[in-house]
């Protein structure tokens, strides 16, 4: 008899005890070692740890550990973001979120601090300062009274403004079907609607055989929504996470008394740069190839056009 059809038959017996016991690789965790990963925190409270803190507490805790990228207050220092204040400016075109003005649940406070915070200091704050600086911080959004101690006891019994804003996702119901069902290749519409052109759509009037300088400028203006999540400018502009624009053109580099810019753009004012179309015409095209280390995310426009004409949007909002 041959001995391959025993080798074969040998090596699967060697298989099959193989497969029936264990590989000897690691074991079952034990309970503590569970816990120390377990420490998510619900919005019904659940994973909050027993503790307690009051706002007293918090204000020193915030201020020793918090207060340098937050403010004293929970105002938010330079571009860090501000903790508290903002009610009622959901709806404004640059809406103040915080703790106070936009969160849902206060879990997500205790969760995030836990977790993430706070920077620095190579560990995380004690359970009684976490929950002495959410009383701290409940109390910069006018929330709370100023001898209020928040515990794991009453915790949940604290509502925040726009928990109700809010929706369940609601997205396996109503478009997981959409993206599923096949896919329609022909005749998918009875008829169809023209609303535009392809060739004079999305050509600026001036290049498309005329075009006045109200065009320029409105062409101009629809460029600088570009800008606007940073930047405000006209009546009533204020400095955001950039400084305010108005008057800018022929401007010095980094003249706004009111605003923190970046060590780049503090080194360009050092030079007596000044914001005249050259300069800005070059920043536009080249934001961190004129400014090297600027903070500014922004990547620059390249089309000539486009950059004459936000400029001249910009020259025309004056000081």
């Amino acid at each position: 008899m041959s001995k391959f059809p025993s080798l074969i038959l040998a090596w699967m017996l060697m298989a099959i005890a193989a497969v029936a016991e264990p590989l000897g690789l690691g074991r079952v965790a034990e309970p503590d070692e569970i816990a120390a990963w377990d420490i998510d925190v619900r919005p019904d409270g659940t994973g909050l740890p027993a503790g307690s803190g009051s706002v007293a507490m918090g204000e020193e805790v915030f201020v020793e550990k918090c207060a340098a990228c937050h403010g004293d207050f929970a105002e938010g220092a330079g571009r860090w973001p501000a903790l508290g204040g903002g009610l009622d400016t959901l709806q404004d075109e640059r809406p103040t979120r915080t703790v106070g003005s936009f969160w849902p649940y206060l879990s997500t406070a205790y969760d995030f601090i836990n977790r993430a915070m706070t920077v620095g200091y190579g560990e995380p704050a004690s359970d009684d300062e976490i929950y002495a600086i959410i009383a701290y911080i409940l109390y910069s959004n006018d929330l709370v009274d100023d001898d209020f101690v928040l515990s794991r006891e009453n915790f949940t019994s604290i509502r925040l403004p726009n928990e109700g804003g809010f929706y369940m996702d609601d997205r396996i119901q109503t478009e997981h079907p959409l993206f599923t069902r096949p896919a329609c290749m022909k005749n998918c519409k009875d008829d169809v609607q023209i609303i535009a052109r392809v060739e004079t759509a999305f050509i600026p009037a001036e290049m498309n055989g005329g075009g006045t300088e109200q065009d320029h400028l409105a062409i101009g203006e629809a460029l600088f929504g570009q800008c606007r999540a940073c930047h405000q400018i006209g009546e009533g502009a204020q400095n955001g996470v950039g400084p305010v624009l108005n008057g800018i053109f022929d401007m010095p580099a980094g003249s706004n008394d009111g605003f923190g810019y970046s060590d780049a753009f503090a080194m360009m004012a050092d030079k007596e740069l000044v914001w005249d179309f050259d300069a800005l015409d070059a920043f536009l095209k080249d934001p961190q190839g004129f400014i090297p280390g600027t903070t500014m995310t922004f990547t620059g426009i390249e089309e000539d056009f486009d950059r004459n004409a936000l400029i001249a949007y910009l020259q025309a909002q004056g000081p």
